[in-house]
């Protein structure tokens, strides 16, 4: 067959996992192991990839860092047989075998697709923000990393409603606590009125500027007060990665996150979504929990592929 010819009948594969972070390594994990042939297209923007330490995640005590996380998962998806390719899937179409997909030059087709795109959090707009959250003085996620501010001086600034909430979840792990908070009036003054309640000091202003320092990040607001804290928790929201989701019509939240049966199956009947992309808590737990479901539920929805002799995979 020529390359042209291959171009136009390309190999059907049983199954396309649209991002390679924790939740798309791991349904690649086992599909791999149930002898499904299975494909990884990852853009290689994970939020995993901006973690500096996990110490949330079962299993690594010392904590490991997301990146060292996704090299061992690439590692282990790959070791059985997994396919994993570099790229970012543009456009999916139904097909008589199931999907067809276009990620860069190249197209496949698949019968059934797990989409694991994530989302992607609003970074504040400050100097070496990169920096910043490898040494943890830019945080994103309370939850995750809660434990470990541990009595430090923290802020939590973006709009009134959210901000306060993030804001009495640290006062669990530390008496220092500012919330500095922007937005409709009456959400401000609800704001006022909690943080009161929780000892946690207010500035009712927007942020003109934050600025990394040796000890900790440096907050200027609008009014041109100046503030220091060690560690910052800047709550602005974050995009569902749903563009393929609503490029399909899929069913999705007013904010885009994608809604999945008990199966994760979306309102398209072969397509699934794990992870972040999907509507409830953003854990690394949690999406590599929806990727076990979402792989057997794929394995199971296809014909039995009973054992025809030995196939060389890792152990």
């Amino acid at each position: 067959m020529t390359n042209d010819q291959a171009n136009l009948h390309p190999a059907v594969t049983d199954c396309l996992i649209i991002g390679g972070g924790p939740a798309g390594l791991t349904a690649a994990l086992y599909l791999a192991r149930f002898r499904r042939s299975c494909m990884v297209v990852d853009a290689g923007s994970s939020r995993a990839s901006w973690i500096p330490r996990s110490r949330n995640y079962p299993g690594f005590p010392p904590g490991i860092t997301g990146n060292d996380l996704l090299v061992r998962l690439r590692e282990q998806a790959g070791g059985y047989g997994a396919r994993i390719e570099h790229g970012r899937v543009d456009h999916i179409e139904p097909h008589l075998e199931g999907f067809s997909v276009r990620y860069g030059e190249q197209t496949c087709v698949t019968r059934r697709i797990i989409l694991a795109t994530g989302i992607e959090d609003t970074l504040p707009d400050m100097p070496d923000v990169e920096t910043a959250i490898a040494e943890g003085k830019v945080r994103l996620c309370a939850i995750c990393d809660g434990y470990e501010v541990d009595g430090d001086n923290v802020a939590v600034y973006g709009e009134a409603e959210n901000a306060i909430n993030h804001a009495v979840f640290l006062r669990t792990f530390t008496d220092q606590v500012t919330v500095v908070v922007h937005g409709e009036q009456d959400a401000c003054d609800q704001a006022i009125a909690l943080a009161e309640h929780y000892a946690i000091r207010v500035i009712s202003d927007r942020v003109e500027s934050m600025q990394p320092c040796e000890t900790g990040i440096d907050l200027l607001t609008c009014r041109g007060e100046r503030h220091h804290f060690d560690i910052i928790y800047p709550n602005l929201g974050a995009r569902f990665r749903s563009e393929l989701a609503i490029q399909l019509g899929l069913d999705c939240d007013a904010c885009g996150g994608v809604k999945v049966d008990e199966h994760l199956q979306t309102s398209l009947h072969g397509l699934y979504a794990i992870g972040d992309v999907t509507m409830g808590l953003k854990q690394i737990s949690v999406a590599i929990g929806q990727a076990a479901q979402a792989a057997t539920a794929v394995h199971n929805s296809l014909e039995a592929n009973p054992w025809g002799g030995s196939v060389p995979v890792a152990r």
